[in-house]
């Protein structure tokens, strides 16, 4: 059996909460700063048609849902991690503790999210498959986000930083996380 090296935690997991917060204010700093209500309005956006300004705000936005949503995505992945470290260093004993411990064993920190971790989840509990199946759907848009969009992905759903929040928020309210502070 090989030793594998503890991971030390370091206790900056991202919570929804503020993770939430983030993104309404940077919705409504983007939304302001677009708005006739900035006083430099008639400077930054002088002689441009409306439509034009209209445009830019909605590219903006939407940038800022992706770029939220992957730190949402982020935040879920941590918490599925330091679970599956903290089981294995307690050496806790239901069947999910005892089938995430036989992973570490032969892949110790480098369990794969989507192959190990998941399907472990999705082996051993009952009520955790359907949302398991949604998380993989909600990676492959985080991995068309963290490597640089640069192909057409096919999702099977629309995701959008509200669709990804309220994933995240059920996630975090039915699993039974080990170490978690979502």
């Amino acid at each position: 059996m090989a030793k594998h090296k503890r991971v030390s935690f370091s206790e900056q997991n991202l919570v929804l909460d503020e993770i939430d917060q983030y993104y309404r204010n940077i919705e409504a700093s983007t939304r302001f700063y677009f708005s006739l209500s900035n006083p430099n309005a008639d400077e930054l956006f002088a002689g441009r048609a409306k439509t034009e300004i209209e445009y830019e705000l909605e590219i903006i936005s939407k940038e800022n849902e992706h770029l939220v949503a992957l730190n949402l995505l982020a935040s879920v992945e941590a918490a599925f991690r330091v679970d599956y470290l903290q089981r294995c260093y307690k050496r806790k004993k239901d069947s999910l503790s005892l089938a995430l411990r036989a992973i570490h064993v032969t892949k110790g920190n480098h369990a794969s999210l989507d192959d190990d971790i998941f399907t472990a989840w999705k082996e051993n509990t009952s009520s955790s498959n359907s949302i398991v199946s949604d998380l993989k759907g909600a990676f492959k848009y985080r991995h068309w986000l963290a490597h640089g969009r640069y192909w057409e992905p096919k999702l099977g759903r629309k995701y959008d930083y509200f669709s990804v929040f309220t994933l995240a928020q059920t996630v975090f309210n039915s699993f039974p996380f080990e170490g978690a502070n979502a």
